[in-house]
């Protein structure tokens, strides 16, 4: 494997690192995702997709800080990943 692709599965896991803890947050504040989504501004279907371990979705930084100023959380919370 190659550099690059490397560090494109780096980031890979990274994106679902931050879709499983956003997953966490929702869940810890009682909400579906269709009550998240509709709070800041996206479709539930993108939300799932990010939130998908399955599905490698990148979130844009707005969604991120929507999100983590809805459930009162510094956005740097969703960028904290295990040493791989």
């Amino acid at each position: 494997m190659n550099e690059v692709q490397q560090k494109r599965d780096s980031n890979d896991r990274r994106y679902i690192e931050i879709g499983l803890k956003i997953a966490y947050y929702r869940k810890l504040n009682g909400m579906t995702q269709e009550q998240l989504a509709e709070l800041i501004g996206i479709s539930a279907g993108y939300l799932s997709q990010v939130e998908t371990p399955a599905f490698v979705q990148p979130v844009s930084l707005k969604t991120l800080f929507a999100i983590a100023d809805l459930f009162h959380v510094p956005p740097s919370k969703f960028l904290e990943f295990e040493e791989q």
